[in-house]
C-alpha cells in the first residue's frame, strides 16, 4: 500500500489501517438540469459522498442554489478549461475574455477535448490562475463553502505547473486537490496528505454494458486502503439527450447502480467506509496545522 509519512492514507483519514475506503464523487455538477438532480439524488438516496461543480456551465446557477439550500452537501470545484458540449457553450469565467487569450480556440471558445494536447502546449499559467481563480470566487464569493479542486477533462491538471498552482490555491482557500498519478499522489504524500492507493476509477471509462455489474464486483473486490471513483450520475430526460447525447447513456447508468439498494447492501455487507472530500478536506486542515520541526 502506499504511505503517507508514517501513517497510510486511511489512518491520516482517521480510519484503521486495515479499513477499506472508497471516495465517491460526482464530476460535472452543474453542466445542465438533468446532472444537478441526478447527482443531488445519488447523494442524498445513493452511496455518492460528494459532488464537484463545474461553474462556467449553464446549469451551474441552479447547482449552486440547490448548494446554498442544502450546506449539508460537500463538494468541490471541477476546474474547466474544456468545453466539450456543441449545443450548450461555455466560456471562461474570467471578468473578460481577452484577459485568459491562451486558453481560447481561434474562435475565442474554451477548447474541446479532441484539443487538449494543443490547450495545454499554448496555456500560459498566469491565464490559468486567472480563469481557476475566477471559478473560485464565484463560488466562495456567494457563501458556499467547497471542500476541494479538481479538473475537468484533465487527470492531475494536465500539467506538473497547473497541478503545483492547484495546490497552492487549495492551500490559499483552505481546500484538498485530488490527485490521481505518481507525481501528484507524491507531491501530496511528501506534506503527510492521503492520496489514493489503487488505481482510480473514472466512470466513462467502464463499458456501459454490464456497468452495474462491474460496479458491484469493484466493490465486493475493494482492496484495504483509499479508493476513489469519479461518477457521473445524471438523469435520462429530453434535455440530457438533446445537449448530451454521447454523455447520457453513461451518466444513466450511473445513476442507476449508484442509487440502487443492491449498491447500499454491498456497502453494508462488505463493511466499505464510503466517504467524500469533506474528510479529506479536514485531514488536509490538520496537516496544516500540524507543528513542524
Amino acid at each position: 500500500m502506499d504511505r503517507t509519512g508514517t501513517a497510510g492514507s486511511v489512518e491520516v483519514l482517521g480510519f484503521p489501517p486495515d479499513a477499506r475506503v472508497l471516495i465517491v464523487n460526482a464530476d460535472d455538477f452543474g453542466m445542465y438540469g438533468a446532472i444537478n438532480t441526478g447527482a443531488l439524488q445519488s447523494i442524498e438516496d445513493g452511496i455518492v459522498g460528494s459532488c464537484s461543480l463545474m461553474v462556467p456551465c449553464p446549469g451551474a446557477s441552479e447547482a449552486m442554489e440547490l448548494l446554498r439550500r442544502k450546506p449539508e452537501i460537500a463538494f468541490g470545484i471541477h476546474l474547466t478549461l474544456v468545453c466539450e458540449l456543441t449545443t450548450a457553450r461555455w466560456g471562461p469565467m474570467a471578468a473578460a475574455k481577452d484577459s485568459v487569450p491562451s486558453l481560447l480556440d481561434e474562435a475565442g471558445e474554451l477548447f474541446g477535448p479532441d484539443r487538449i494536447p494543443e490547450l495545454l502546449a499554448r496555456a500560459r499559467l498566469d491565464d490559468v490562475g486567472r480563469e481557476f481563480r475566477a471559478q473560485i470566487d464565484a463560488v466562495v464569493g456567494i457563501g458556499l463553502e467547497p471542500t476541494h479542486l479538481d479538473w475537468h477533462c484533465l487527470a492531475d491538471a494536465g500539467r506538473p505547473d497547473v497541478f503545483d498552482l492547484t495546490v497552492a490555491l487549495a492551500d490559499e482557500y483552505g481546500l484538498a486537490v485530488r490527485a490521481w498519478g505518481d507525481r501528484a499522489r507524491t507531491t501530496l504524500r511528501r506534506r503527510g496528505l492521503p492520496v489514493v492507493d489503487h488505481d482510480f476509477v473514472d466512470s466513462f471509462g467502464l463499458d456501459l454494458e454490464g456497468k452495474a455489474a462491474r460496479y458491484a464486483a469493484l466493490l465486493r473486490h475493494l482492496p484495504v486502503g483509499l479508493t476513489e471513483w469519479a461518477v457521473h450520475p445524471g438523469l435520462d430526460d429530453e434535455q440530457a439527450r438533446a445537449i448530451d447525447p454521447g454523455g447520457w447513456p453513461v451518466r444513466h447508468g450511473d445513476h442507476g447502480f449508484l442509487t440502487s439498494p443492491e449498491a447500499r447492501a454491498i456497502v453494508a455487507e462488505e463493511g466499505i467506509a464510503v466517504i467524500g472530500y469533506r474528510e479529506v478536506q479536514r485531514a488536509w486542515t490538520r496537516a496544516r496545522v500540524r507543528p513542524t520541526g
